[in-house]
């Protein structure tokens, strides 16, 4: 798993899969989205971007199916919580 944080703009944190080509992005807001398959070298040029949320928009929502990532949000998990304490 590759991982990089970045500081500044929306996007806060990419996650990379190289064995099933998973990659998930963290955005400044908490939510997490996920593409499949996307290539290594995408991977590699996004961490390089400028403009890391632009070139997402740009070179992967549109190039690559979105799919459900691996990792859960808080929101997610608040929601576990209540269902394991209530019930369905």
């Amino acid at each position: 798993m590759k991982t990089k944080t970045i500081a500044s703009g929306r996007l806060r944190e990419i996650t990379f899969d190289p064995r099933t080509h998973h990659l998930e992005l963290t955005w400044d807001n908490k939510t997490v989205t996920a593409y499949r398959p996307v290539p290594e070298e995408i991977f590699e040029r996004l961490c390089k971007a400028p403009s890391p949320a632009t070139y997402v928009e740009d070179r992967i929502a549109e190039e690559y199916p979105k799919v459900t990532p691996n990792r859960k949000t808080d929101a997610d998990k608040a929601a576990q919580n209540l269902k394991d304490l209530f019930g369905d």
